[in-house]
């Protein structure tokens, strides 16, 4: 695999260390969580992708105990939950609210999803910020969800698809370049 995604993407010690996925501990020493191959690597994208995108908190926890499980590519599991991070969250989620609204049939407003937290008065019954924003994140209710969880489901496997049609693509090409070097090889020795 190239040596330039290899310097990005995390190490195994760096996520045996890490105090989140402790929990997984001798599981992460599985050899084929840390091979560079065709299969791993692209399920290892899909499972990134599918908690990057369902999930706003705890993505990487959750994907690399996904890969642990599917025995899938850990490193690039964890690196593909960055498909969603604080720039992203705003189009993300407004396009997973758009989705399920349309899913659901329900008719879209043209000015967009409602406000997440009702502008309320002095007292507020002694209710924090937690349950101010679980109230504004209810109000949004099935079509954020309904569309979360179609998107995440899509583009995961899209991400899938795509994986592995070009690392097969990538074999392919190398297979052919060291077959033609070997042809070229042959016939120079011939002459």
């Amino acid at each position: 695999m190239n040596d330039r995604l290899k310097r990005w993407l995390p190490t195994q010690e760096s996520m045996r260390e890490n105090r989140w996925l402790r929990w997984i501990g001798p599981a992460l020493h599985h050899p084929r969580l840390w091979h560079m191959s065709r299969r791993g690597v692209a399920l290892g994208m899909a499972i990134g992708v599918f908690f990057g995108l369902l999930i706003p908190i705890a993505q990487i926890p959750l994907s690399v105990g996904a890969a642990v499980v599917l025995r899938a590519n850990v490193p690039t599991a964890a690196a593909s939950t960055l498909v969603s991070n604080p720039a992203t969250y705003g189009p993300l989620y407004y396009a997973a609210w758009r989705l399920g609204k349309a899913v659901l049939g329900e008719e879209a407003a043209v000015q967009g999803p409602p406000p997440l937290a009702e502008p309320r008065a002095v007292t507020d019954n002694g209710r924090g910020w937690f349950a101010r924003a679980w109230d504004g994140i209810t109000a949004l209710g099935k079509p954020l969800l309904l569309g979360m969880a179609l998107m995440a489901t899509t583009v995961g496997l899209l991400t899938y698809a795509a994986a592995s049609f070009v690392l097969a693509m990538k074999v392919r090409w190398q297979r052919r370049r060291r077959l033609r070097r070997r042809a070229a090889m042959a016939s120079s020795a011939r002459d």
